[in-house]
């Protein structure tokens, strides 16, 4: 007698489809989990609590490329709390080493002046952040409810057997893309694609090894507006006139201001000056 395990979605003997028990259907095919039933990584990873707290790295001991750091600098200038710009410089950081290693998280920390531990928090927090060794391009599925309802199982399998052997290929799905208006779509290195069929995933590999852009009939920034009774022209917008009020002046002189530094009610945490240089 096989275990019951009260979810249609794990139940090895769940029924496709609307034969069988109500409680045992199972509407969709398989998507992969992980043992303890999540699409999600290393979420139940405990932590090892004798471990000494880690410290800012010595800059001394800390070597950081010197494009990676002035990003990471020009990253924090934006704002008036340096851990504003966690983010952006794990996102540089990632660009270069290709994950979020230890190395990676140190040189980060350094320029910041942060704790490695206050970056593990927000790069094991996000989903686009990879703390493990992966390839360097990212094909994301959808797999919430409008691309599940429209295919994304089976679109995911037809990613994977397309990206098989291919260890610079990172394909994964994810929980919301928020292109519900192109389901199923994915995510190419940050481009939106869709809507998408199985029979696309050959070509979407294919362009993303020669180095083309991938499926740009299908990329979200290529269909100006969702309405196709639109205006023509009805979506370009330009850049504001100078008699358009703005509601936040912070920082802009009459002329705007071509330094991206706080409003005068901020602390600023580079001199004017500096920043400007």
């Amino acid at each position: 007698m096989s275990l019951h395990t009260g979810d249609p979605r794990l139940d090895p003997e769940s029924y496709q489809g609307v034969s069988g028990p109500a409680d045992r259907r199972r509407t969709t095919s398989g998507i992969p989990r992980f043992g303890h039933g999540s699409r999600v990584p290393g979420w139940d990873e405990s932590v090892d609590l004798a471990k000494d707290p880690a410290r800012i790295p010595d800059p001394a001991r800390t070597p950081v490329p010197p494009d990676l750091r002035a990003e990471i600098e020009a990253s924090m200038a934006k704002y008036p709390d340096r851990r504003s710009a966690a983010i952006p410089g794990l996102h540089a950081a990632q660009r270069v080493h290709g994950w979020c290693s230890p190395e990676a998280i140190d040189q980060v920390a350094v320029v910041m002046q942060v704790t490695p531990a206050y970056l593990t928090s927000v790069a094991t927090f996000y989903d686009m952040f990879k703390t493990t060794p992966q390839g360097r391009s990212d094909i994301f599925v959808c797999t919430n409810i409008s691309c599940s309802l429209r295919g994304a199982d089976e679109l995911i399998e037809a990613m994977s057997a397309a990206a098989e052997g291919d260890p610079d290929v990172n394909v994964r799905s994810f929980e919301c893309l928020g292109a519900c208006d192109i389901a199923p779509m994915a995510s190419v290195n940050g481009e939106y694609i869709g809507p998408l069929t199985p029979e696309d995933a050959p070509q979407v590999l294919e362009d993303l090894r020669a180095g083309r852009p991938v499926l740009r009939a299908k990329q979200l920034r290529y269909r100006p507006c969702a309405d196709p009774e639109v205006a023509p022209g009805a979506w370009e917008f330009g850049p504001p006139s100078r008699e358009t009020p703005r509601a936040d002046t912070a920082g802009l002189g009459p002329e705007g201001d071509p330094v991206d530094r706080p409003g005068g009610t901020a602390a600023i945490e580079v001199p004017r000056e500096e920043a400007e240089s």
